[in-house]
């Protein structure tokens, strides 16, 4: 599943692939921004972990957990 996270006063946004289940994501991103946790913290597919303070979240956008096709469709 894609993830992107917009930080604020960045010009970029961080964009990974991760294996987590979207509710996990969610959850993640809902503790952090309820003052749970300081810090959103992710995993992508190849097991870099990202911090990022929940005080500089702008977004987060969280994609589909469908496995892309590859080839063609009839």
């Amino acid at each position: 599943m894609d993830v992107r996270i917009g930080i604020q006063n960045s010009p970029r946004e961080l964009g990974f692939e991760t294996s987590q289940p979207a509710v996990e994501v969610e959850q993640a991103v809902a503790a952090a921004l309820a003052g749970q946790s300081a810090l959103l913290s992710l995993t992508d597919d190849k097991g870099t972990k990202y911090v990022v303070p929940a005080s500089a979240l702008a977004y987060v956008e969280i994609g589909s957990e469908e496995s892309r096709r590859v080839g063609f469709v009839a």
